[in-house]
């Protein structure tokens, strides 16, 4: 498959939040989420990705970005939640990216979880890149978050201490906060990079709000291959609980 021509315009990335036709294989909901995220050269980015997918833009810049999740109630759709399976952590490393024809949406660099039976169905049932870790995360009484995530194999842990701040609204077309948040198609390749798939989700948009953050780590960026060696993120944000959908994945054939 080819890489996108055009990147997509501001009715694409619109038009992405219609809820798509197509069966529901999961149903969560996404708590206590922090977005961290660093721009990147273009070109850097656009290296590390399977063929296929083309690096999106925001002020000429790539990103590349951390994500916190506390993830809850996840299961199949008419399934109820099952104690100690349906709830886990989640930390996300990210890029943007568009298909061959312009479809925007997140590549996952890994997704480090402390719940092994999601780990495995993931990788299997939707080609995600999830990694088996040892998470820990609670709320204090004046509402800091701390999470720490140290994946298996791995002697360093990453450490997050953020506390978002009201009031939370909907980020406006064409605003950083936008581009970043406002993805609804998930883009995952095999173990080769040959075989692409997109798996859609669908939730009401985030309500996206300001963020205090007393400590964070930049060892998964580094885990990934993008050392941003000491210096702190350029975009902080965080959002609002969402209840998403999950749809199954589709096979992208070349164009």
């Amino acid at each position: 498959m080819s890489a996108g021509l055009y990147p997509p315009t501001e009715a694409q990335r619109l038009a992405e939040r219609q809820r798509p036709a197509g069966p529901v294989v999961l149903w969560q909901r996404w708590e206590n989420l922090l977005f961290l995220h660093w721009h990147w050269e273009a070109a850097t980015v656009q290296s590390t990705l399977p063929t296929g997918l083309t690096v999106d833009t925001h002020d000429g810049w790539a990103w590349v970005g951390i994500v916190p999740v506390f993830m809850r109630d996840v299961r199949p759709r008419f399934v109820p939640p099952v104690p100690l399976v349906s709830d886990f952590l989640e930390l996300n490393v990210r890029t943007y990216v568009y298909d061959a024809w312009g479809r925007p949406g997140i590549y996952f660099y890994s997704l480090d979880c402390n719940q092994p039976l999601a780990v495995e169905t993931a990788r299997r049932l939707l080609y995600l890149r999830y990694e088996h870790a040892d998470i820990a995360a609670g709320i204090n009484d004046q509402g800091w978050i701390n999470f720490t995530s140290r994946r298996k194999g791995s002697a360093e842990a990453a450490t997050f201490r953020y506390h978002p701040i009201p009031p939370a609204a909907e980020a406006a077309s064409g605003t950083a906060e936008f581009f970043l948040l406002e993805r609804y198609r998930l883009f995952t390749a095999d173990e080769a990079g040959e075989r692409l798939h997109a798996i859609r989700v669908c939730h009401a948009p985030y309500q996206v709000q300001p963020a205090q953050v007393y400590e964070w780590s930049e060892s998964p960026l580094r885990q990934a291959g993008l050392d941003p060696r000491g210096r702190a993120p350029d975009h902080i944000c965080a959002a609002q609980t969402v209840e998403a959908e999950t749809f199954a994945p589709e096979r992208l054939e070349s164009s």
